[in-house]
């Protein structure tokens, strides 16, 4: 992890935050859950999901006013402990 000084990014910032897995699992309730714990601001239009062209996954893209890297690396540590959670980016 870095710190503040090391990070390209300026915070306080908008930040894409993109989680990935099976579409059988409401994946999108449980990568918002995970989000909202770390950016309780979150607003229902800053979350997106889009199914695979065979519809067997789903990607869940959450805009996160970021207002630190200590949050960011926070949500994505939450995000990859998650079994429902394929890839995180």
């Amino acid at each position: 992890m870095c710190n503040e000084e090391e990070s390209p990014l300026r915070f306080p910032c908008e930040f894409p935050v993109k989680a990935m897995g099976k579409s059988d699992c409401d994946l999108d309730i449980i990568v918002v859950g995970i989000v909202r714990k770390h950016a309780p601001d979150l607003s229902e239009a800053a979350i997106k999901t889009r199914a695979s062209a065979n519809g067997n996954y789903i990607s869940v893209t959450v805009t996160v006013h970021a207002t630190s890297r200590r949050q960011l690396d926070a949500i994505y540590q939450d995000l990859v402990d998650c079994e429902a959670v394929i890839m995180a980016l």
